[in-house]
């Protein structure tokens, strides 16, 4: 029996469709790890906008509560999901894997920086709310440095370009 010469390249083709190239893999991480860390900043925006300041203080130096933690986190697994628009099994394992890697590199930029003693320090909602920006810019920072350029702004320059949506 012959096989014709289109079914091997055909097989080929077929089992490349299902394997992401490198570089697609680090989109995929860095929308992720975007989303997740949106949805990890409007939760702790919205807690100090009700008046719960002490609360996120608590939660990111880590003397908070367990039940207080555990609600926290999963008002941001939510939000994930609502953001990542994936569902079933797949939505968890994604809010699974990325949610702690994204927490766990704002604790780490938060004690780097000496963001948390700063936020024990002002007590104001605006100022709060400034330093959560800040933090938020470290994270970002740590999740998806620019290696690969080094390409930085410099104090005397202007203001960056407006980035545009795509």
């Amino acid at each position: 029996m012959r096989i014709p010469l289109q079914v091997p390249r055909f097989l080929r083709s077929a089992g490349q469709t299902g394997r992401l190239a490198a570089w697609q893999t680090g989109r995929l991480f860095r929308k992720a790890t975007r989303s997740a860390l949106d949805a990890v900043q409007d939760v702790l925006r919205a807690e100090v906008l009700q008046g719960n300041g002490e609360l996120v203080r608590e939660f990111l130096v880590g003397k908070a509560l367990p039940v207080a933690r555990a609600l926290l986190l999963e008002r941001m697994a939510a939000r994930l999901l609502l953001r990542l628009g994936l569902r079933g099994a797949l939505a968890s394992n994604v809010v699974g894997w990325v949610l702690p890697l994204v927490v766990e590199q704002l604790l780490k930029a938060g004690h780097k920086s000496g963001l948390f003693e700063k936020v024990g320090q002002h007590a104001t909602v605006q100022d709060t709310l400034r330093r959560l920006d800040e933090l938020r810019a470290a994270t970002w920072k740590r999740l998806a440095p620019d290696h690969g350029t080094g390409a930085q702004w410099l104090p005397n320059d202007h203001e960056p370009p407006a980035q545009l949506s795509a």
